[in-house]
């Protein structure tokens, strides 16, 4: 095998996520299903991120305070740690809902 395919066979090491666009971590952490719906809510106000309005392409980080508000009902939430992807049932472990 040749040098040339040895190295396309190891794994890319990819640095780890520290932020992502505001629009993509509520639809990764499903807090909102679909990135669609979470982009539209930014841009209508409905979402604050420690306490200032803000827009999808707002970059978060870990220990950031999101504010979603639908209605009447408003919820905070903190971020704990961000990932591209997540499985279902782990999405939740990505925020704590602040009481």
């Amino acid at each position: 095998m040749s040098r040339k395919a040895v190295e396309a066979r190891k794994p890319v090491e990819r640095a780890p996520v520290t932020s992502m666009r505001l629009d993509k971590f509520l639809k990764v952490s499903r807090i909102i299903k679909r990135r669609s719906v979470a982009n539209d809510a930014c841009s209508t106000g409905h979402i604050t991120v420690n306490g200032k309005e803000a827009k999808p392409g707002t970059d978060i980080r870990v220990g950031d305070v999101l504010g979603v508000r639908f209605g009447e009902k408003y919820t905070e939430y903190e971020v704990l740690s961000i990932g591209e992807h997540a499985l279902k049932q782990d999405a939740a472990d990505m925020y704590r809902v602040k009481a």
